[in-house]
């Protein structure tokens, strides 16, 4: 097994993929927050929250699918997902022709549970991520079912290579990207691809406090595993790091930061008010990494930032916009104190 995607294999990744996922777009963000408090900074943003199934994650879903045997195929396909893979290996698999179970765990988002069952997948509820991937070895063990992985191995990393290449492609001259991170699989495709083509580019990725496996690997020099998992990035959950997605991103990665929900909620606000984005939480966290811990070393720079995912019910989104309201206005309250002072 090569220790990372090489260019030729996202290239080749890229060619199987072309008329199954859709190119999807940038849009160079002049309006709002930007324009008020990043004058300096170039923001492109990647909208790979239009992807088919609403988040990047069919791209490794097929590629991993289209690996497998006419054998393994008649014996159907495993996933663990708090819901955005899920959903992906669920429409790939009918795709593909095979049955699909899906293990999630019962705080999953309604919307993505009825989105799995809408594609023709068994859903598996567990009560966390912990006995989700539990159950999912266990399926793999007792009915041969071939575990489609939501953030490990090379066939993954080939598939979110494609974005990073994308990307490249559409945006010359980059000096940065920005990537939420939930097991890594998307920072560590995007980084091999990003790196591989221009060495100068930096690549972070992002994490919530509550979610910060990748994190504490690089700070520790080894995959680590979480004890407990707390953000409203339900998507970025992964209770740990694994050996491929963590070496990959420990090579090409500059850096892994952190931001708060209260910081991914204002994002979210941010991103509908200048864009008009239905963004998950997730797909704010590259956002929240620019307003937050990155905001000085990017500062003047040409940044783009992956807004990965659109899986949710209107209910949840209009909750947390509203939290991002009141962080906003918290916020303008005590500079409004502090000029008084």
């Amino acid at each position: 097994m090569t220790p990372y995607p090489s260019l030729s294999d996202i290239h080749a990744t890229a060619e199987r993929l072309s008329g199954k996922v859709l190119h999807t777009p940038v849009w160079r963000w002049q309006t709002g927050i930007i324009e008020e408090q990043f004058p300096t900074t170039e923001v492109w943003l990647k909208l790979e929250l239009f992807q088919k199934t609403g988040t990047f994650k069919l791209r490794g879903a097929l590629n991993n699918i289209a690996a497998m045997d006419a054998a393994a195929r008649e014996c159907g396909v495993v996933a663990v997902s708090a819901g955005n893979h899920a959903i992906a290996v669920a429409y790939t698999a009918r795709l593909a022709g095979c049955s699909a179970k899906v293990v999630m765990p019962q705080h999953a988002n309604p919307a993505r549970v009825a989105a799995c069952r809408e594609h023709g997948a068994e859903v598996v509820l567990m009560a966390d991520m912990h006995t989700a991937f539990a159950r999912g070895d266990q399926l793999v063990r007792e009915e041969g079912r071939t575990m489609l992985h939501p953030y490990d191995g090379p066939l993954t990393a080939q598939g979110t290579g494609t974005v990073g290449l994308e990307l490249m492609q559409q945006v010359p001259g980059l000096d940065a990207v920005v990537v939420p991170v939930g097991g890594g699989g998307l920072l560590a495709g995007i980084s091999a691809a990003v790196r591989q083509i221009n060495p100068r580019c930096e690549v972070y990725g992002v994490e919530p406090f509550g979610a910060d496996a990748l994190y504490r690997s690089m700070q520790a020099g080894a995959p680590a595993k979480l004890e407990r998992i707390d953000t409203v990035a339900d998507s970025l959950g992964a209770p740990y790091a694994m050996d491929y997605s963590f070496n990959v991103c420990r090579r090409f990665v500059s850096e892994v930061v952190r931001v708060t929900d209260d910081e991914i909620c204002l994002a979210m606000l941010h991103l509908f008010r200048d864009a008009k984005l239905v963004a998950e939480p997730a797909a704010a966290v590259a956002t929240a990494g620019l307003m937050g811990p990155l905001r000085e070393r990017l500062e003047g720079k040409r940044v783009a930032l992956l807004v990965c995912g659109s899986n949710i019910d209107p209910v949840r989104f209009a909750e947390l916009l509203a939290r991002g309201a009141r962080v906003r206005d918290g916020a303008l309250h005590e500079m409004g104190q502090g000029s008084v002072q």
